[in-house]
């Protein structure tokens, strides 16, 4: 959210595909067919200037289609921030945490400097616990069981390689601490919708104040949490079933 904090005119719909849950271990196909079906509907409710697929699994499978479907449409795609943890890496061996999807893809990515190897994990039970369980009492427990995988795999930095993951930032750069390096691709996404703002004379960016909002696809069925994550992201929170 480093984008909204710096930019609080725009406004941001924040759209948690929790009807389709979880990505990982789903398809190429299927993803390409269910993330197609997601954006013609949000063109015509919200008529976004930009849509950033805030999912490395999504990203990964479905980024490059989506382009080619919705030609005048500006996408903004989360990949593994693996460049420049390549770059920090002192011994040349990154770790990467992601979904199925991600960790079997990753190697097919042009992302990692030649000399670069990957160690990768996939988490989808750490994709679930923050999804449905996320409880503060267990968030440090639950990643130290990561690190410490990390750690006897000699590693020196680690990407976290899935957007969920972000929600315990803190305990991850924590629990690395000292010795690991912890990476994330939110200044890259920011940094590249700022650019796509500015593009053409900034013509993209909003003169008025916005007005934040949370959107969830299944209306029946909320999981409490999050109302938190609303709170921690400052969005308001609706709810709207496509």
């Amino acid at each position: 959210m480093d984008f909204l904090q710096k930019n609080p005119q725009e406004t941001a719909y924040y759209l948690a595909d929790n009807k389709n849950y979880p990505y990982g271990p789903r398809t190429k196909e299927e993803l390409i067919s269910i993330l197609t079906a997601l954006v013609e509907k949000l063109i015509k409710l919200i008529q976004p200037k930009i849509i950033v697929l805030a999912c490395n699994t999504a990203t990964i499978a479905a980024l490059s289609d989506l382009r080619k479907l919705f030609p005048d449409m500006l996408f903004v795609g989360t990949v593994p921030a693996i460049k420049p943890a390549a770059i920090a890496c002192n011994n040349g061996k990154v770790g990467v945490l992601g979904t199925e999807r991600t960790i079997e893809e990753i190697n097919n990515l042009d992302l990692a400097e030649k000399t670069c190897e990957i160690f990768g994990i996939a988490a989808p039970e750490l994709v679930d616990f923050i999804e449905m369980h996320y409880d503060d009492s267990e968030k440090t427990d639950i990643v130290k069981k990561y690190i410490k995988l990390f750690r006897e795999a000699s590693v020196d930095t680690i990407v976290l390689g899935c957007t969920h993951f972000l929600f315990l930032q803190e305990e991850f750069q924590q629990e690395a601490s000292p010795d690991l390096s912890v990476f994330d691709s939110l200044a890259g996404i920011s940094k590249r919708i700022e650019f796509l703002l500015d593009e053409n004379n900034s013509a993209l960016r909003a003169e008025k104040p916005g007005q934040n909002k949370l959107l969830l696809t299944s209306a029946k069925n909320v999981n409490p949490f999050w109302e938190k994550r609303a709170q921690k992201l400052q969005f308001n929170l609706e709810i709207l079933e496509l």
